[in-house]
């Protein structure tokens, strides 16, 4: 079995291997017709529990041709331009071949000793991302997997630095649009259920600073303390940004840390045009960025940015064969001393690749494109009376849905509009998202592919009412 092993001996298999996988991708890729194939767990599942994983095919075509059949025939393909779904994004190639050699090698990104080089590109693409927030010469951060421990992390150095034992006065602040993520890091930070104060939003979507002020106020009346107020840029059903520099103000009125959750608003750091709504995140204590959903690249791709780098001491800890405190003084850097995570991929490297074959204005004219997009389907939705549309598009999404005038039932319109996008995903024709806004039913376009026109959302848009109609002819009888 030493055959399979990556090595000098193996160099040719390994790249007979890679280029067989590569071509059946790049096949599959230009072939693929629709974004998914409307496969159930049902019919899938005993396809794959039929796999005796203790007998194995000893090939690598017969792997391949099983894999075709468990996984890349049905796979959800977010690179095809009806696929409108949730935060993903298509690839660029650049983070692609990244990938391809960060897995070869296989550096873990703990401590220098296990990456060298990859350690200083991380720095280097973590400095970088500060320049481009502003937030300063003291900065520092760590790669992470996502949005969800980047919220985490960010919300633990809050707690440390809020300096109080009693955790049940500690409170956050964050609008009723913000990530879930929030109320799951309170959790597993130990604050209790009432920790997280939800704000109203305004007809935006966005959190009213106002309504902010009054609470911070009577937090502090009721002697308890604002550990940290979330803002959102780039709230995921609507794509809104909090109002950053009013936020700012109360946070450094109170003495409240400043988190902003740019998990997907982050793409406006590289944009050429839209920049300037990111106004303020430069005064963030700290900043979760998701290069994964606005950059184009690869999951996981996230990274943890912060104003100041004394505070990621929160998340230290010296273990005597791996990072011992000597360390320090000899300057060697290892970004364990940072993370959450011990062992971590050199996911960096796909984001580095990217930079130096793409540049920031290619990725940022990606991320134009589709909020040029999204402001094009918007208009599609106001001018077509078969539909609503909650709000004017900040970034990329769309949140909508299919309103005929003869029904009046609130109740058959949501099931009208969850059976379409139920029927939509099991026909295979395109994939659209779901949430609900004021207790009702809505659909949602999330629009991170370029290749995608107004002409495919149009078409979507047909079938979505389509289902719809097929649904309330069916219901209607019933239901009166």
């Amino acid at each position: 079995m030493r055959s399979h092993l990556l090595n000098d001996g193996t160099a040719d298999a390994y790249r007979l291997a890679v280029t067989q996988g590569v071509e059946r991708m790049a096949k599959k890729i230009a072939t693929t017709r629709r974004p998914f194939t409307g496969v159930t767990p049902d019919e899938l599942a005993p396809v794959v529990s039929a796999v005796d994983l203790d007998q194995p095919l000893g090939d690598t075509t017969a792997a391949l041709d099983e894999l075709e059949r468990l996984y890349l025939r049905d796979a959800v393909y977010f690179h095809h331009p009806r696929y409108l779904g949730h935060l993903n994004c298509p690839v660029v190639i650049p983070a692609v071949l990244g990938e391809a050699v960060l897995s070869a090698v296989n550096s873990s990104l703990d401590t220098w000793d296990q990456s060298a080089g990859g350690t200083l590109i991380e720095r280097r693409l973590i400095d970088w991302t500060a320049e481009r927030i502003g937030l300063g010469p003291a900065a520092d951060g760590v790669f992470t997997s996502g949005g969800t421990q980047s919220n985490l992390q960010a919300l633990l150095l809050a707690r440390e630095e809020a300096k109080t034992s009693d955790l049940t006065r500690l409170r956050i602040f964050a609008s009723e649009c913000s990530h879930f993520s929030v109320q799951k890091s309170a959790t597993l930070l130990g604050l209790g259920p009432d920790a997280v104060v939800s704000i109203p939003v305004d007809r935006e979507k966005r959190m009213r600073a106002p309504l902010l002020a009054a609470e911070l106020a009577s937090c502090a009346a009721d002697g308890l303390v604002p550990m940290a107020v979330v803002a959102t840029a780039g709230t995921t059903d609507f794509g809104s940004i909090d109002p950053l520099p009013e936020i700012a103000g109360l946070t450094q009125r109170y003495g409240a840390w400043m988190h902003v959750d740019a998990a997907y608003g982050c793409g406006l750091l590289a944009s050429p045009t839209r920049r300037h709504l990111l106004d303020g995140v430069e005064q963030a204590d700290s900043v979760t960025v998701d290069y994964h959903k606005s950059f184009f690249q690869p999951v996981s791709s996230s990274a943890l940015l912060v104003r100041d780098a004394g505070t990621l001491r929160h998340a230290t800890y010296h273990a005597d064969y791996l990072n011992p405190r000597r360390t320090l003084e000899e300057r060697i850097p290892n970004q364990v001393d940072k993370s959450l995570q011990t062992t971590r991929r050199f996911d960096a490297l796909k984001l580095w690749m990217t930079l130096r074959v793409m540049g920031a204005d290619g990725i940022g004219g990606l991320f134009d494109e589709v909020c040029d997009l999204a402001a094009a389907g918007w208009e599609l939705l106001d001018a077509d009376p078969r539909f609503e549309v909650v709000v004017r598009p900040t970034l990329s999404t769309l949140v909508y849905r299919y309103v005929p005038e003869a029904v009046t039932s609130p109740a058959l319109i949501d099931r009208a509009n969850l059976y379409a996008r139920k029927a939509l995903f099991a026909s295979g024709a395109a994939v659209v998202a779901g949430t609900k806004t004021a207790g009702r039913q809505y659909l949602k376009f999330t629009l991170l592919n370029p290749e995608t026109t107004t002409a495919d959302i149009a078409a979507v848009l047909d079938l979505i009412a389509g289902h719809a109609e097929q649904y309330l002819g069916e219901n209607r009888l019933v239901s009166a």
